[in-house]
């Protein structure tokens, strides 16, 4: 099993699923405890905040890299994890999207075949629900809700490994799916962030593998009144595997990410401004981060936490437009998170640390990968 414990800074808390649980920090202000176990490791994975305050936690990769099936739902209140009915597709890389309903919709993923298939949660009979299938099979993609309830994919990959330039609108009231206006870019490892005007701006993200990569600089905005795609100015650097939120005064903020090797990760962060499509220098991080895709969260006092992809978490002071970090470290530079923004302002990650083929992990004779749950608590 893997132990989940609580660590407290001050007006940030943190709850912590520890792979190695003698792990201990020495700060005096901080303290952890054991609260609750998970049922399955897993990485590529989603957690979805409930209406109910509960967080659905779905599918993913198992140790021996394998898509999973297996659903849990996390009580925040009570620190228990029930294993719940599993999916009918097994799927990681997938995508899940809270709808207006209280439903959670999955859409895509892979599972050694790259799937079109679409699942709902139901969350009163707590469980899930065929639901139409996509036009294309897409994995790796982003899903944004729109304001009239439809959900945006946007790019990924698809069959023969292949790079998408498309982009397709699910109705979840009819279970069917349209093909808008295609990317001027084929896209995997991009941001989409929905603005305060509808559209949906995508940012970075690369096409190709390995020496054949290119990361991009480009961004493109989504009009769903026109349903087509047109561009939106460039970034200072090209970008993969960063993250994107928007601010509550309505720019983008842009955080972190890798270039073309991914061996130069970036501390770096940009400002987007919608009136003029410009991309300028925003505050620096300490910490390098990249494969921190949906990991950072606007709190309600506007700041932003960084939670992943590195040992420590950093908070963005829109007052001071500085970053701080948040006492204390993780053991490991999480990566391949999944974060759910609980009822009560704390955020809840669930962290996923790749090791590489070789390493062994000395808890629970688990190969390649750490998990870890953390939850801050956002004043």
């Amino acid at each position: 099993m893997y132990s989940i414990g609580a660590l407290r800074i001050g007006s940030l808390a943190c709850l912590a699923l520890l792979v190695q649980p003698e792990f201990v920090l020495t700060h005096s202000a901080q303290s952890i405890r054991q609260v609750a176990s998970l049922q399955t490791a897993r990485a590529a994975h989603t957690a979805t905040t409930l209406q109910s305050g509960l967080v659905l936690v779905v599918g993913g990769m198992s140790d021996g890299g394998g898509g999973m099936a297996s659903v849990e739902l996390f009580d925040p209140a009570r620190n228990t994890v029930q294993q719940l009915d599993p999916l009918a597709d097994r799927r990681a890389s997938h995508t899940a999207t809270l709808l207006g309903n209280g439903r959670v919709l999955i859409t895509g993923g892979y599972n050694g075949e790259y799937l079109a298939s679409v699942e709902a949660f139901d969350p009163s009979a707590k469980r899930f629900r065929s639901a139409g299938s996509l036009l294309e099979p897409r994995s790796g993609h982003t899903a944004t809700l729109l304001p009239d309830g439809r959900v945006l994919l946007v790019g990924g990959v698809g069959r023969g490994w292949t790079f998408l330039r498309s982009a397709e609108v699910y109705d979840p009231e009819t279970g069917r799916s349209e093909m808008v206006g295609s990317m001027r870019m084929s896209r995997e490892s991009h941001t989409a962030t929905l603005l305060a005007d509808g559209r949906v701006l995508v940012v970075g993200g690369h096409s190709g593998r390995r020496q054949n990569m290119e990361v991009y600089a480009t961004a493109e905005l989504f009009n769903p009144q026109t349903r087509r795609f047109e561009s939106a100015g460039r970034l200072t650097i090209p970008r993969h595997k960063h993250d994107a939120v928007r601010l509550a005064d309505g720019r983008v903020l842009i955080i972190g990410g890798a270039d073309h090797t991914d061996r130069v990760h970036y501390a770096t962060t940009e400002i987007y401004r919608a009136p003029d499509h410009s991309f300028r220098p925003g505050p620096a991080m300490t910490y390098a981060r990249y494969k921190i895709a949906g990991t950072s969260i606007l709190l309600s006092t506007g700041e932003v936490l960084v939670t992943s992809g590195a040992q420590v978490a950093e908070l963005l002071n829109v007052q001071t437009w500085r970053f701080a970090e948040v006492p204390g470290s993780y053991p490991a530079a999480y990566r391949f998170a999944a974060t759910a923004l609980l009822r009560d302002g704390d955020v809840l990650l669930q962290a996923v640390t790749l090791m590489g083929t070789r390493t062994r992990l000395a808890y629970g004779g688990s190969a390649n990968r750490e998990y870890h749950r953390v939850m801050l608590t956002g004043g």
